[in-house]
């Protein structure tokens, strides 16, 4: 596969699945026993340092940290650097989440991705996702936008965005990206939530899932003779609005308010 491909159909923030399923789970609209299976999919999951275990264990067992939490409690960050909202202060927590770009957020603990590759000894090429349980130093969390203003939010900069792309001629040296931009405005997408979240917060978050292949196809391959640096930077500067506001729509979507 290449490069622009597998950018194009890679897994989503792992900690997008993560947050909604759990906290579906703790509003009793998901049984237990379906938890790890709908956050891994199809990929290897430990939990790395959870509470009363020595070594990684399996997903299924590393959630129960989560049984006496509320699902309010249970938050999506997608922080960058620049605009760490959501994340506690300077710590290991913070520094883990910024440098992944995702973690999931409680009271008292926090759990960062780390995607470890492994080769076997056939030289098959094989990978685990390994979260680590990271304390959470006293905090405040600050305000996040709700999933109607977030929805607002990103189709105005799916507008701009698309507009400033057509005067840089983008269709000229990367089509596949023009051509999806466009597909956008009426996306269609197996992205889903679980029970309990309501059809605004399912349709963003499956329109903000096909944003974030589409900026992940953006971003794959460095740029070719069709565009000179200068040319680069404006297509990464008209793009950068855009992906802030696919990161918040995530974040709103996972974090709305959960109904029997």
């Amino acid at each position: 596969m290449s490069p622009a491909a597998d950018a194009a159909t890679r897994t989503a923030y792992r900690s997008t699945r993560f947050v909604a399923w759990v906290r579906a789970w703790r509003a009793g609209l998901v049984p237990f026993d379906d938890l790890a299976d709908e956050i891994a999919e199809d990929e290897e999951h430990l939990v790395a340092d959870a509470p009363g275990t020595w070594t990684d264990v399996p997903l299924g067992q590393g959630l129960p940290i989560f049984a006496k939490l509320r699902p309010d409690d249970i938050r999506l960050v997608l922080p960058v650097p620049g605009d760490p909202r959501g994340l506690p202060g300077p710590g290991p927590l913070t520094g883990a989440a910024l440098l992944a770009g995702e973690a999931v957020i409680t009271p008292e603990f926090g759990l960062v991705p780390e995607v470890r590759r492994h080769t076997s000894g056939s030289g098959v090429e094989f990978e685990t996702v390994v979260w680590q349980v990271l304390p959470v130093p006293e905090h405040r969390p600050g305000f996040q936008i709700d999933a109607a203003e977030a929805e607002s939010q990103l189709t105005a900069a799916l507008a701009e965005a698309t507009t400033r792309l057509t005067k840089l001629d983008v269709a000229q040296w990367k089509p596949e990206l023009a051509g999806a931009l466009q597909a956008l405005r009426r996306p269609e997408s197996t992205a889903t939530l679980p029970p309990g979240f309501d059809p605004r917060s399912r349709r963003l978050f499956a329109r903000a899932i096909v944003l974030d292949q589409v900026l992940a196809l953006a971003g794959s391959n460095a740029p070719g003779g069709a565009v000179n640096g200068f040319e680069a930077r404006q297509r990464d500067e008209a793009l950068r609005p855009l992906t802030a506001a696919c990161r918040q729509a995530l974040v709103a979507a996972c974090n709305a308010p959960l109904h029997a």
